[in-house]
């Protein structure tokens, strides 16, 4: 449509903006979007834009950024510590999808190079949208998450040898084809070794360097030229460029800066990466997909067929459960976007002809598409195919769960033992106050069944699992997951099974109050409200406000945030049972003057008692004397360290001024 490189890149960006806001309503994932609007602006769309070629460059730097964010992500320590699943479940299913689609394709009469091609791409997931949608669900630490998150740590690494692979296998003869696949390996390894070095003893004290330079702009302008130096470094080595980027992710993300370089790059890689994804889409043909369409769906169907069945085999010979087993097939049975990456590859390495590509691509879109619901609804999926096993794995929880708890009564119920959760729990236990928690976390759950907590594993958004609680004779329930989704599905279990039970709710910032208030919530409790505010109390008191003046500002910041304590402050008395759990008790130095009233007077003589006020220490020049006996005499120039609430504090301040 346009000539001009600049406008057709400006064009994409506006119709994105458009399609993007719009599908955003239906939850669709961004890559998706990115490669629809591919379709639809590329020559075999409305032919917007004539060729991928005039953003290509572009997109090219797209890809980079994506395998470096791979890299930044992959951790060398995570990987370790669920080494079982990584190269047991993760090795296994790459190798095993990797063989059934290789043989499939020779069936097929394709030449060794294109099944080659295939097999890799077929054989790995998609990491960005199985992670998202798990984290989205509060699966990400259950038993399938667990195990597809192993299975994912592997497919990743598996980047290295098939990014030296692709660009040796384009540029191989025949007669020579095992020689040049040598020499591209080695390469590599040499490349590999290489980047290790450079990462462990340039780029952290590089790092540090620059980092003590206290510039954003030198920070951000480093990390750009360490990807695009890797890339280049590899390219010029006649092997991928995608290859550099993603071993100089994998080396920064073992730094300490780890998490500041994520959100450098997020801007770039966003952008770019979207580049890359409408580049895909441009190569998508709606004329092939209606004459190949039976051929397309045919090879969806068929790999994620043979992903599920191979991923759900290899889990029932670890022993895991049946349920377990088909949650993770079903979540990880799709193509990824590293597999679209190895097929443009291919494609600009010619090993792949057009027609085959635009197949394969679409197929491997098309079970992207698919599995933001596969992920969604695993459990159901589960459920209806092995309904007696996956029932009765469910109903032995629950006996257990109903077993422990039925002599429970006025208890909490705890929702979530992360570290929110753990830190309510001792509260509880030092007030003497009977709880049962549920979390997803079965390394967390066995660690702390070991320890003698009451704590179960269990989907707290599953009637079944909360009426096992014994939530009729509960006092409170309390929500402590910081997942916005996992949250509010909660939320509507307990109100459909306790509508009258008081329920707490903590949320990281104040964006769903509404949404939680309306779902049932008794009270919500966002946390940058409650430190703000803290935070803000200490600043004052520390820079000497009076207590009272800073009691009255955090009682104004949090009335009608909490619509629930807000009664408890009838007439903004001073005296509130509210005030003591809220505010807390501070402590606080009184230095004695001169002309006070209290020189020459004993301990027992002041009203400490009354006001509740708690003498810890008293100071007499360097020496300090705690708990002091009541029959101690208060002389000029001492400091008394009480303990109580601020405004007694005052009161009692005044009282030692003045003897009033």
């Amino acid at each position: 449509m346009f000539d001009h490189i600049l406008l057709n890149i400006v064009f994409l960006l506006v119709i994105t903006v458009g399609l993007v806001s719009i599908s955003r309503r239906f939850h669709l994932p961004p890559i998706l979007n990115y490669i629809l609007v591919g379709i639809i602006v590329g020559p075999f769309g409305f032919g917007l834009i004539e060729s991928e070629k005039s953003i290509s460059f572009l997109a090219e730097f797209g890809i980079v950024f994506l395998l470096f964010s791979i890299g930044l992500e992959f951790s060398l320590t995570q990987m370790m510590s669920m080494r079982k699943m990584v190269f047991g479940y993760g090795g296994l299913q790459v190798l095993l999808t990797g063989a059934f689609v290789y043989f499939s394709c020779q069936m097929f009469g394709l030449d060794i190079e294109t099944s080659i091609v295939v097999a890799s791409a077929f054989a790995l997931s998609s990491t960005a949208i199985v992670i998202k949608q798990l984290t989205e669900q509060s699966e990400i630490q259950t038993r399938h998450g667990r195990a597809a998150v192993g299975v994912l740590i592997f497919q990743d690494l598996m980047a290295i040898p098939l990014l030296i692979l692709i660009p040796a296998l384009g540029t191989a003869s025949g007669d020579s084809l095992s020689s040049e696949l040598g020499l591209a390996f080695l390469k590599g390894g040499i490349v590999v070794v290489v980047m290790l070095f450079a990462g462990r003893y340039l780029l952290r004290p590089l790092f540090h360097e620059v980092a003590s330079s206290k510039s954003q702009e030198l920070f951000t302008l480093t990390v750009l030229t360490v990807v695009l130096s890797a890339a280049a470094f590899t390219e010029e080595m006649d092997i991928s460029m995608t290859l550099g980027a993603f071993l100089a992710g994998m080396m920064l993300g073992e730094t300490e800066y780890r998490h500041q370089i994520e959100a450098d790059i997020r801007p770039f890689q966003d952008i770019l990466l979207g580049l890359f994804f409408i580049t895909v889409g441009m190569m998508i043909s709606p004329a092939v997909l209606q004459s190949d369409f039976f051929i397309i769906i045919a090879i969806t169907l068929g790999i994620m067929l043979i992903k599920g069945i191979v991923i759900f085999g290899i889990l029932k010979t670890f022993k895991k459960p049946e349920g377990v087993s088909i949650r993770t097939a079903v979540s990880l049975a799709q193509v990824g976007e590293f597999g679209l990456v190895l097929i443009t590859l291919a494609l600009s390495y010619e090993l792949l002809s057009d027609e085959l590509g635009q197949i394969l691509l679409t197929s491997a879109v098309i079970s992207m598409m698919i599995t933001p619901l596969l992920v969604k609804f695993n459990g159901r999926i589960a459920n209806r195919l092995c309904r007696q096993s996956y029932q009765n794995n469910f109903s032995e929880m629950e006996n257990v769960i109903k077993e422990d708890t039925k002599f429970l009564s006025e208890h909490v119920v705890l929702l979530g033992f992360g570290r929110v959760g753990q830190t309510t729990a001792k509260f509880l236990e030092q007030a003497h106050v009977p709880f049962v928690a549920l979390d997803m976390d079965i390394k967390r759950v066995h660690e702390a069944q070991q320890s003698g907590e009451p704590v179960y594993f269990g989907d707290s958004a599953k009637h079944s699992i909360i009426k096992a609680t014994n939530l009729s004779k509960a006092k409170v329930a309390i929500i402590t997951f910081h997942n916005y989704h996992a949250a509010i599905k909660t939320l509507k279990t307990l109100k459909d099974v306790a509508p009258e039970l008081p329920i707490l709710v903590r949320t990281q910032d104040d964006s769903h109050i509404n949404e939680f208030m309306a779902a049932g919530a008794t009270e919500v409790v966002p946390d940058t409200f409650e430190s703000s505010i803290m935070l803000a109390s200490h600043l004052l008191l520390m820079i000497g406000q009076p207590p009272s003046q800073v009691l009255r500002q955090t009682r104004a910041a949090r009335k009608g945030r909490y619509s629930l304590l807000n009664g408890m402050y009838p007439g903004e008395s001073d005296h509130t049972p509210f005030d003591n759990a809220q505010i807390g008790q501070v402590i606080q130095p009184i230095r004695i003057n001169d002309s006070a009233f209290a020189v020459g007077k004993r301990l027992e003589e002041l009203p400490f008692s009354e006001l509740s006020i708690n003498i810890k220490s008293v100071k007499r020049g360097s020496v300090r004397g705690d708990d002091p006996d009541v029959r101690t005499r208060i002389r000029a120039e001492d400091v008394l360290i009480v303990q109580g609430l601020p405004e007694n504090i005052d009161k009692f301040e005044y009282y030692l001024n003045t003897g009033k």
